[in-house]
């Protein structure tokens, strides 16, 4: 009589979808390699998030004069 496969408790599966969603398959020279997956915000990369919604507390915070906007205090 065959020895039936092992079902996979809810650890085994925590993992795994743990290790999806943090790291990312990339082909180097042929062979696969996991790499971490880019900073996203929202779905966006942290920067073109940023340059979306400028808010210019955060941006006076880190320092992004260059994406801080420029009001006429006219």
């Amino acid at each position: 009589m065959a020895k039936s496969e092992r079902k996979f408790t809810a650890a085994p599966h925590g993992a795994r979808r743990e290790r999806k969603r943090k790291f990312m398959p990339i082909f180097i020279q042929g062979k696969q390699k996991r790499v971490p997956r880019p900073a996203t915000i929202d779905g966006f990369p942290v920067e073109e998030f940023l340059a979306r919604n400028p808010d210019p507390i955060r941006l006076y915070e880190n320092g992004l004069w260059e994406m801080m906007p420029m009001g006429d205090d006219d």
